[in-house]
């Protein structure tokens, strides 16, 4: 894995002597520190591991816990860092043995070229299966945003990652994919659109495991005031094409995965700093290789509290 740590030890450098030779540019600095904490409870109608194309056609419940802790850092008003921790688990009652934990670290680095703002964005994940070694993911993304009309904003980017699988080092893989979202703000942040569109190709280090896809979303997030406080809805809908460029030795042919994934969330502030959050979703995996051919489902609730 020295490939991947070098890229991300070289972009760190950078960022932070660009982000250093801001800071004696600057007249005025401000650094802020905020963090929240979550506790959740789900049932997921098909316990899975999507990385390794397992499933068990069984439900269980689980408990969850995640925490984020952000240090962000403005140089002037056009150029700001952020640095973030997240950690988040998932504690089955049965499936004790699929337990996951994971870490994530991201980097931001951003600045405020008048119309467009453009940074780059940092992250590492560790992710753990039944306390054991599991998932290490890097992934570098420069990127461009702004307004193309009052109403309307654009963000392009471009990713590359490195991912290793622990139990399979066959699937460990390099990806490059590019990335567009366009927001459509019909009342600000109360109610808006956002559509999305990424292709991807992953080279992996077992050929079977290599695949170009193209990726489609679509989400809608609109809040209402109920008791004087703002009632936050989500609808989200992901659909996901994989055409694997060599057979697969197990179903004698090129295996080919259409993804359909639904999302809907309600969020509503309960105290002064925390909220509580009902979510569900629906997920329909079609593939000619039967152990990624599967449907699913997932309900739950999590409180949070924040600071």
């Amino acid at each position: 894995m020295q490939r991947p740590v070098q890229l991300v030890g070289f972009a760190c450098a950078l960022a932070a002597g660009l982000a250093a030779g801001a800071a004696r540019a600057a007249g005025d600095s401000s650094t802020s520190f905020s963090a929240e904490i979550g506790l959740g409870a789900e049932y997921d109608s098909n316990v899975s591991v999507d990385e390794l194309d397992a499933s068990s056609n069984q439900g269980d419940y689980a408990g969850t816990l995640d925490a984020e802790l952000k240090l962000k850092h403005e140089f002037n008003p056009k150029l700001d860092t952020s640095l973030t921790y997240n950690f988040s688990e998932t504690a089955y009652e049965e499936f004790d043995f699929l337990d996951r934990q994971t870490h994530l670290l991201g980097l931001d680095f951003a600045g405020d070229l008048g119309p467009v703002t453009s940074g780059l964005t940092l992250h590492y994940i560790n992710a753990r299966l039944d306390g054991e070694d599991f998932l290490e993911y890097y992934r570098a993304s420069p990127y461009a945003s702004g307004f193309l009309a009052k109403k309307w904003f654009l963000r392009g980017a471009y990713v590359y990652s490195d991912k290793s699988v622990e139990q399979n080092p066959g699937r460990d893989s390099l990806g490059h994919a590019g990335e567009l979202d366009v927001y459509f703000f019909r009342r600000g942040l109360r109610s808006y659109f956002n559509v999305g569109y990424k292709y991807k190709h992953e080279d992996a280090e077992a050929d079977r495991y290599d695949y170009t896809s193209s990726d489609v979303k679509v989400r809608y997030v609109h809040r209402w005031d109920v008791l004087q406080k703002p009632l936050k809805f989500e609808l989200g809908w992901r659909y996901e094409y994989r055409d694997y460029s060599s057979v697969t030795p197990s179903i004698g042919e090129e295996r080919l995965d259409k993804r359909q994934r639904w999302k809907t969330s309600l969020d509503y502030p309960v105290f002064t700093k925390g909220n509580i959050e009902l979510y569900g979703g629906y997920a329909d995996y079609d593939s000619n290789y039967p152990s990624a051919d599967y449907e699913q489902y997932v309900v739950g609730t999590r409180v949070s509290y924040s600071w």
